[in-house]
């Protein structure tokens, strides 16, 4: 910064220099008109001593208006810039100047650079301050994200513009095997081995733009098994306001997998129960129609014929509607649509009535049927009707799969702090798989399937109505050629009340 302003000390020399050349112009003068030597000597002394003090004089207000410029200039740089920009500066804080001085301008303009470069280191001082809450903000919102994608129970993978995994969260390494400690080997391709995600992910990337991808992948679990997930792939580094050429820069993926093992089995056994509700109903329908046929075309020419065929078509009709009954009783109860009336009931009372009902089938069969009833009265909480339905099939089941002369043996006790019945019969008997999948809709024992008619609807008819609508338990305890026992778990009335 240049100044420009009058210096004392100019005028100081110039009157030093004018002093000077006066007494020595006079000195001479008077040499010239007067011969005395010794007084020209004296008078030059005089001369010299007179420009000494001149010289003295100036140097010392020199030396003084240095000390107090210095004093003031020192001054100014301790005060803070907002006392600096108050034009009214209390007299204590700044040292005294005298009155006109020519340093005035010089420290007005000082001020001025200071104030300047002030307001600048304050603006900048407030622009760092900012930086730093922007940056301690962001820093708290990317951990926090990390903190999200790592607690996500659903598999989260990234991958860069060179197909390189950028990020996997402990979910992801764990469902897809990955590695993310191995810093050398990052290509998504060798890290991945489900072909179907690694194909989404640098499929998407590559698109211009942004882009996603739905699709659904088999993924093969480190442990052997497999589950299904839908994977969404989206691309990152691009969003819909970037430029063309924005656009056209090289940008990453990343995949959010959700398990849907779940759907896919409740598909399977969707798909499964309609193949086995229509392989069901064709075996009647298909009786029916060829009987009517045979009627039709005339091949029952007698009456004893006719009524043949007759009772073969009413005996798959009744088959058929029994299907439909036990499949709305199935669809009411998993519904909750279904009507239900409990009331109190003795459950010998109602095991005797379905004992009844079922002996005529034991004697065509020449099985011995019996009961084995506690002479305990037992109170249950139930609907007669659906609960006789479920020990009507547990007994009809078991008549079905126990060979001529055997026994089928119907019980109640208590059981524990409920009661309990069972059909025990000495049947087939299952192995310990077809004992896990009885229960099942339309499961049929293959190697039994030649000794009963059925639709493999009754025992999970029995199980829906005594653990869905009864709150008890239904439970089968078998092994093969030793028979089997269907045991229900009801709690007491008493407790339900």
């Amino acid at each position: 910064m240049n100044f420009s302003f009058k210096s004392s000390n100019a005028y100081s020399l110039i009157a030093v220099v004018l002093t000077t050349g006066l007494t020595v112009a006079w000195v001479a003068d008077l040499g010239v008109h007067s011969g005395s030597w010794p007084l020209r000597i004296g008078l030059l002394g005089v001369a010299i001593a007179l420009a000494a003090i001149a010289v003295g004089s100036l140097a010392w207000r020199t030396s003084r208006s240095e000390r107090s410029v210095q004093r003031y200039i020192r001054r100014i740089c301790e005060l803070d810039p907002h006392q600096l920009a108050n034009n009214d500066v209390r007299p204590e804080l700044l040292p005294s100047l005298r009155r006109n001085c020519s340093w005035d301008d010089v420290f007005n303009r000082l001020r001025d650079h200071l104030l300047s470069h002030g307001d600048r280191l304050m603006e900048a001082e407030n622009a760092r301050t900012a930086a730093e809450v922007r940056a301690r903000r962001l820093a708290t919102e990317q951990q926090q994200m990390n903190e999200i994608l790592t607690g996500l129970a659903d598999p989260v993978v990234a991958i860069d513009q060179f197909d390189e995994l950028t990020f996997a969260n402990p979910s992801a390494c764990e469902v897809l095997g990955l590695d993310t400690a191995n810093t050398e080997q990052r290509a998504i391709k060798k890290l991945l081995q489900c072909e179907t995600l690694v194909g989404m992910l640098t499929e998407t990337r590559r698109r211009k733009g942004p882009a996603q991808r739905v699709s659904e992948a088999k993924v093969d679990l480190p442990s052997g098994d497999s589950c299904w997930y839908e994977a969404t792939v989206r691309t990152i580094g691009a969003n819909s306001e970037t430029t063309e050429e924005q656009n056209d820069a090289p940008q990453g993926a990343v995949a959010m997998l959700r398990n849907i093992s779940v759907q896919k089995a409740m598909q399977q056994r969707h798909a499964e129960f309609v193949s086995a509700v229509s392989h069901e109903m064709k075996t009647p329908l298909a009786g029916i129609k060829a009987y009517v046929e045979l009627l039709v075309d005339g091949e029952a020419e007698d009456a004893e014929t006719q009524e043949e065929f007759l009772d073969v078509i009413n005996g798959q009709a009744d088959r058929l509607q029994r299907l439909i009954d036990n499949l709305l009783n199935i669809a009411r109860i998993e519904a909750g649509v279904v009507q239900v009336d409990k009331q109190a009931q003795s459950l010998n009372e109602l095991l005797e009535e379905t004992f009844s009902v079922v002996q005529p089938s034991a004697e065509t069969k020449n099985i011995k049927l019996e009961r084995d009833l506690s002479p305990m009265y037992l109170g249950v909480l139930v609907d007669r009707d659906m609960l006789m339905q479920s020990a009507i099939n547990l007994l009809s089941n078991a008549i079905k799969y126990t060979p001529d002369g055997g026994t089928v043996t119907l019980r109640s006790r208590t059981d524990g702090e409920g009661v309990m019945f069972e059909v025990q019969d000495t049947g087939v008997g299952l192995d310990q798989e077809d004992s896990e999948k009885v229960f099942q809709k339309f499961y049929r024992v293959k190697k039994d399937k030649n000794m009963a008619a059925g639709t493999g609807l009754g025992l999970p008819v029995a199980k829906h109505i005594t653990e869905d609508v009864h709150g008890g338990a239904l439970r089968v305890k078998s092994e093969p050629g030793k028979g089997s026992t269907f045991q229900i778990s009801l709690p007491l009335a008493s407790e339900l009340s």
